[in-house]
């Protein structure tokens, strides 16, 4: 790990949640939670919420349901993401101030290479905060570290409104202790399997034995857990601010069945694939791939992409390719976990049980329905222009 190098993580406190509140600041101390229309009696996830809805359970990707049940006061909010992105640009030009070597890593979240700053980390630190809430009156954590792996856990150590900085000589110290969950990258089916090893810590996966590693993980992937546990990260900064991918999705007011409901699911994929075609155009962007995304009545999650033999703008060849990876997805092979279904009205509109030889039976779905859909448009790049006319 080269001790020369000063990278900063800027996160965004709670982004969403945060530029909701700056509208509505009587609802700064109660619990809110933005996703979907707002309303928790529909169809909808959490994208975020703030820290006092945090404490009741409430995180990003919870069905609104399960977070009103979580936290019956929690106050709902539809998503912005006008404003969202309004609140980004603006973020961005205040970090571009103090410098303009700038990785963009999503809509509220950057890092910035501090190597050639005469200031000291903390100071620079201090800078940045400062420089943010006076643009946009939100707070953001920022970690500063030799790399962009331990950037970023640093600035998740004091949230909210944090200043972490960390020096390569704290790794143990401060790092190690950490749970390894902790580093980007290792998600919850590698942290379950590190913990079944044994294995808790970033110390202790610095300290695994690196054959037992390989056995459970292959040899890539162990490499780089060996790495990432002694905090070696050499990735350089990309500045290139083109976007690596879009994507427009929408949950459905009741769950979809292909095979029974295809029309629908077409015209669905029709809205979204326009809407994406014009994100792209907007940019003067045009995309290699194209993919179908669909979250299932038990929230798996399926995809399929497909690359195009030309980059496209175009909503009804983005619509055909998103069709055409739709068509791919086995669902006739797809688990069909039974799943409690939404009430059925009898007599009177009254809610009412299916029976079964004169006995109530709550009713079933399977886990082949669909909840959302989403068209996503990767391989980015600049349109092509035109070819020239001769006539």
């Amino acid at each position: 790990m080269s001790a020369d190098r000063r990278i900063a993580h800027v996160d965004m406190d709670a982004f969403y949640a945060s530029v909701e509140l700056l509208r509505r600041p009587e609802l700064v101390s109660r619990p809110v939670a933005i996703g979907g229309r707002g309303d928790p009696e529909s169809r909808g996830v959490v994208t975020t919420a703030n820290y006092p809805a945090r404490v009741y359970g409430i995180r990003s990707g919870m069905p609104l349901a399960q977070a009103a049940r979580l936290c019956p006061d929690c106050i709902f909010l539809p998503v912005d993401f006008t404003a969202y992105r309004a609140a980004s640009r603006r973020f961005k030009a205040a970090i571009a101030t103090i410098t303009d070597r700038i990785e963009d890593r999503g809509i509220d979240e950057v890092y910035v290479d501090l190597d050639g700053l005469p200031t000291a980390s903390e100071d620079v630190g201090r800078a940045l905060k400062r420089a943010i809430g006076e643009t946009t009156g939100l707070t953001c954590s920022v970690g500063i570290a030799p790399n962009k792996l331990l950037a970023k856990i640093a600035s998740d150590l004091d949230k909210p409104d944090g200043l972490t900085c960390l020096t390569a000589d704290e790794l143990e110290q401060r790092i190690w202790p950490l749970p390894a969950g902790r580093i980007n990258g290792i998600g919850p089916r590698a942290r379950d399997r590190l913990r079944s090893l044994g294995i808790e810590s970033i110390g202790d996966l610095a300290a695994a034995d690196p054959v037992q590693l390989q056995r459970h993980f292959g040899l890539g992937y162990t490499r780089w857990l060996i790495e990432a546990a002694h905090g070696r990260d050499d990735r350089p900064l990309c500045y290139d601010q083109e976007p690596r991918s879009r994507s427009r999705e929408t949950t459905f007011e009741r769950d979809l069945v292909w095979g029974r409901h295809d029309d629908e699911i077409r015209e669905f994929v029709g809205e979204l694939s326009g809407q994406l075609a014009r994100d792209q155009q907007s940019g003067h962007h045009a995309a290699r791939t194209i993919g179908i995304k669909l979250r299932l009545a038990d929230f798996t999650i399926v995809t399929r992409d497909l690359s195009l033999a030309r980059a496209t703008d175009d909503p009804l060849e983005i619509e055909q390719a998103a069709l055409a990876c739709l068509a791919r997805i086995p669902f006739a092979r797809l688990p069909s976990a039974r799943l409690p279904f939404a009430r059925v009205l009898g007599e009177g509109g009254r809610s009412a049980s299916p029976t079964v030889g004169g006995e109530s039976r709550p009713r079933t779905r399977t886990a082949r329905a669909i909840r959302l859909i989403g068209v996503r448009a990767s391989a980015i790049g600049p349109q092509a222009e035109p070819p020239p006319q001769l006539f």
